[in-house]
């Protein structure tokens, strides 16, 4: 539980930039898909820092879990782009409330992630 409030802490802070950024960025004019690779980027990268050595305390290989991170990532890029493909190209909603919501949905699948792929521990070790 204390690593899911400390993700929890970690993606408030982050994703409240990020989301603000991404709101800057889409008022003059970039494309909401556009906008959303580019602070996912950031918010990734940011995020591995914080998640690696605060949430999770990993301590095993940073190389490995930067791999499998970014596997991750990819996985939850791809997600979200799929939300606004769907929602807002598709069904015509407003983008800003399909990425705020988009945010929490991508969030709670890359805490599974994080927690039993790319941070995992085994037999009470942490792995490579």
């Amino acid at each position: 539980m204390q690593k899911l409030i400390r993700y929890g802490l970690v993606g408030v802070v982050s994703n409240f930039s990020i989301y603000c950024s991404y709101l800057l960025i889409t008022y003059f004019g970039v494309e909401p898909k556009i906008a959303m690779t580019f602070v996912y980027i950031l918010g990734a990268t940011i995020g591995f820092i914080g998640n690696r050595k605060w949430t999770f305390a990993h301590q095993g290989d940073s190389f490995s879990s930067a791999i499998r991170y970014i596997f991750a990532h990819l996985l939850g890029y791809l997600f979200n782009f799929l939300i606004l493909f769907v929602f807002v190209d598709k069904l015509n909603y407003m983008h800003q409330t399909v990425q705020a919501l988009a945010i929490i949905v991508v969030a709670g699948f890359l805490f599974v992630i994080f927690k039993y792929y790319v941070f995992q521990e085994k037999n009470g070790h942490r792995t490579i």
